[in-house]
């Protein structure tokens, strides 16, 4: 039961908050429907639309019906990874995965997205259980703490100096 709150809530962060940053204000909704279309998808203005939909309705699943909630994420995340995977084979460009900044797409965004497919893969089989409240508050909090590391995954790699292409 503990792996299955851990990932509602991981996936929940992660989700909620490309789908806030996107929507922050005209100008970071702007930004994120200029990389849709410059990353060679269209209409962009509708897919943008489409993907911030789609991220707040896989964390209102989540909430309120986890199994559909895993399902949802997988799905968005598997798409996302299909997407960098395809500009990566045709020499890069950037997304604006979480709205504020405009990221180079690398290896690392294909790897953070299949481990955040595995989280909703885990958590959709977890098995079900009592559950305590002081371990599930530890669980909370370190699923909100990795969250927030997965969020600012490209601002820890410039951070500590890592390549952008990797």
């Amino acid at each position: 039961m503990y792996v299955e709150i851990g990932c509602r809530v991981l996936l929940g962060t992660v989700l909620l908050a490309a789908a806030a940053g996107k929507v922050a204000g005209r100008d970071a909704y702007r930004e994120f429907t200029s990389s849709v279309r410059d990353m060679g998808y269209r209409p962009a203005g509708p897919l943008a639309a489409a993907v911030v939909v789609a991220e707040f309705t896989a964390v209102a699943l989540l909430a309120v019906l986890p199994p559909a909630g895993f399902l949802a994420s997988a799905a968005l995340l598997l798409a996302f990874t299909a997407a960098i995977a395809a500009n990566l084979r045709r020499g890069g460009g950037t997304c604006r995965c979480f709205g504020r900044t405009a990221a180079p797409l690398g290896r690392h965004h294909v790897w953070r997205n299949a481990f955040l497919i595995g989280c909703a893969i885990a958590g959709a089989l977890a098995p079900a259980g009592p559950v305590r409240p002081g371990e599930a508050v530890l669980v909370v909090a370190g699923a909100l703490v990795t969250g927030v590391l997965v969020v600012m995954l490209d601002e820890l790699r410039y951070l500590f100096g890592a390549s952008n292409r990797s």
